[in-house]
């Protein structure tokens, strides 16, 4: 039987992390894309690798909003596939996910959940 760690890790100050913008915070040896999209006052971790074409650009890419329900997404700044900051979904047609994970603000601090 295998144990399921649930735990939060700190990994930036907020003030690390540009308005409606991202930046990468290494956990482990693992690249963690962090946005603050103050358009709507949340915050989103995704993978910062796209898997189009291998690269860790994700936390680079340009965020907006998709679709009548204004989807809060990310673009990779190298090809211009577009990825659901909520469920890592590509809304470009595409085959492509990207991992999201649980992230929470406390004070100025930002917390992943792994």
């Amino acid at each position: 039987m295998s144990t399921i760690v649930d735990t939060w890790v700190k990994v930036c100050k907020t003030s690390d992390i540009p308005e409606n913008g991202g930046a990468c915070a290494l956990l482990g040896d693992k690249q963690i894309a962090i946005f603050n999209y103050t358009i709507t006052n949340e915050w989103f971790a995704t993978d910062n690798l796209c898997p189009h074409k291998q690269q860790m650009a994700i936390s680079r890419g340009m965020i907006g909003s998709h679709g009548e329900e204004c989807e809060p997404k990310v673009a990779c700044p190298f090809h211009k596939k577009t990825f659901s900051l909520k469920s890592g979904e590509c809304l470009s047609g595409d085959d492509y996910k990207i991992n999201t994970y649980e992230i929470k603000i406390e004070g100025d601090d930002v917390y992943l959940r792994v």
